[in-house]
């Protein structure tokens, strides 16, 4: 078998309410350390001079606010639970560390190449949007309630999120929010199921029949 794709053993840590946790007391230092927004969240410049490498990893668990962290982690937990609960834990974590860190070196890239290096970038949405890509790739008839009023198929509000997104990268609308990072989490999530699983996220999403 390809090492590539050989699976996991199967087993359930809740590894969801772990990330939950280290999300939220990384937000609560914050409030009480403000100084550790500086050092946790990825600007290209501290990477770059200060080698702050680790800030691929710890910007997605650092958060601009209250709001920021409550919808992040509200997303987390209604998806994360069940995809981990689909993939098994030690899959689930190594995918969310894995798109997550990658959408964070991406907006690096993208950053030093148009020379936005005084960019904070944080938050778990690059890692969040992916964790929706498979939530929709396992459960394409389930019904999400968004805003807990809008009735739409998980692969119906995964399009329409990414495609704010990109309508919202192109014109500049809600500017501050990382809307690239958005895109390339959901992009390395599509990855991930091509190359991990050899499945396409698209037989889901739009290929799915009830």
């Amino acid at each position: 078998m390809n090492i590539v794709r050989r699976p996991f053993r199967y087993k359930e840590y809740n590894v969801t309410l772990f990330l939950l946790a280290v999300n939220i007391l990384v937000f609560i230092f914050q409030q009480l350390i403000p100084r550790i927004t500086y050092y946790a969240a990825l600007n290209p410049i501290l990477v770059l001079r200060g080698r702050y490498f680790w800030q691929f990893v710890t910007y997605m668990f650092a958060h601009g606010g209250m709001s920021h962290i409550l919808f992040n982690m509200l997303a987390l937990f209604i998806f994360g639970t069940q995809v981990e609960r689909e993939m098994g834990s030690m899959e689930f974590f190594l995918y969310y560390m894995l798109t997550g860190t990658l959408a964070g070196v991406f907006s690096f890239a993208i950053y030093v190449f148009t020379g936005m290096n005084q960019v904070f970038l944080l938050g778990a949405s690059g890692a969040i949007f992916a964790v929706q890509l498979a939530y929709a790739t396992f459960f394409p008839d389930s019904i999400i309630y968004v805003m807990g009023i809008i009735p739409l198929r998980a692969p119906v509000m995964v399009l329409v999120f990414t495609g704010i997104a990109v309508f919202s990268q192109i014109t500049g609308f809600q500017n501050g929010v990382a809307h690239l990072t958005h895109l390339a989490g959901f992009a390395f999530g599509w990855i991930y199921f091509l190359v991990r699983f050899g499945k396409n996220p698209l037989d889901s999403l739009i290929g799915h029949r009830r």
